[in-house]
C-alpha cells in the first residue's frame, strides 16, 4: 500500500477502449469465471474487457446509446444511479465490483452490500486537488483524502491504496483502491488468506 505522492507508472485513463491499468493490475484476484458489476460503466471498456476473460458481467450505466454499444456477452441495466431505488436489488453478489471516474457516495453502502465472500471491490476516481489541474472540479465528485479507505473500513480488507497525482497521459489527483470481502473475516486457526501481488 503506497503513501500519498507522484504516481508516474500508470495512468488512470488507458487508451481510448482499453481498461483502466489499477483494474487489470488487480484483476487476478477475481475468481474465474465470476459474476462482475462495472458501475456506471459508460462505454464499457472494463465490461468487455472482463467479459473477454470469460466472467459473466453486467454492465450498468444511465446513457442507453453507450450500453447499446456493449458486447453482445455483457448483460446490460439502464439506470440512472443518482435517483429513486438502488436497481440491483434481488441480484446474486458479485465477485468483483469496478467503479471508475465516477462517484456518487450514498451508493457506497449498497456496493459494499452486493459484494460477494471473496469479492473484489476495484474502486479509482478523482480526488481532491484535481480542481487545481481540470475537471471534475465539483467537490461532490472529488474524494477527501483516505476517504476510499474510511468507506470500506471494518467491512473490507484493503490490499492496496494509493492517493496521489498521475502525470500522463494529463495531470490528474486520484484514489484508487482493491479491497476483497474475506469470509467471515476470520481464519478460523487456518492461514490467513493469500492475495498474490502482481509483479
Amino acid at each position: 500500500m503506497s503513501t500519498p505522492g507522484t504516481m508516474r507508472a500508470a495512468p488512470t485513463h488507458a487508451p481510448l477502449g482499453a481498461p483502466s491499468p489499477w483494474v487489470t493490475r488487480w484483476a487476478h484476484l477475481v475468481r474465474p469465471g465470476g459474476r462482475v458489476l462495472d458501475l456506471a460503466c459508460g462505454s464499457g471498456r472494463h465490461a468487455a474487457w472482463f467479459a473477454g476473460r470469460g466472467h459473466a458481467v453486467l454492465g450498468v450505466d444511465r446513457d442507453g446509446a453507450a450500453l447499446a454499444t456493449l458486447p453482445a456477452g455483457v448483460a446490460t441495466r439502464l439506470a440512472d444511479l443518482e435517483q429513486g431505488a438502488w436497481p440491483l436489488a434481488g441480484e446474486p453478489p458479485f465477485d468483483a465490483i469496478v467503479v471508475t471516474n465516477y462517484l456518487h457516495r450514498p451508493l457506497w453502502p449498497y456496493l459494499l452490500g452486493a459484494l460477494a465472500p471473496g469479492g473484489v471491490l476495484l474502486y479509482e476516481t478523482f480526488s481532491a486537488g484535481n480542481e487545481t489541474v481540470g475537471k471534475p472540479s465539483n467537490p461532490d465528485f472529488l474524494l477527501r483524502p483516505g476517504e476510499l479507505l474510511e468507506a470500506v473500513r471494518g467491512s473490507l480488507r484493503v490490499v492496496a491504496y494509493e492517493d496521489g497525482v498521475l502525470e500522463v497521459p494529463k495531470a490528474a489527483f486520484v484514489q484508487r483502491l482493491c479491497a476483497v470481502r474475506e469470509a467471515d473475516g476470520k481464519t478460523g486457526g487456518q492461514a490467513p488468506p493469500r492475495y498474490p501481488l502482481p509483479g
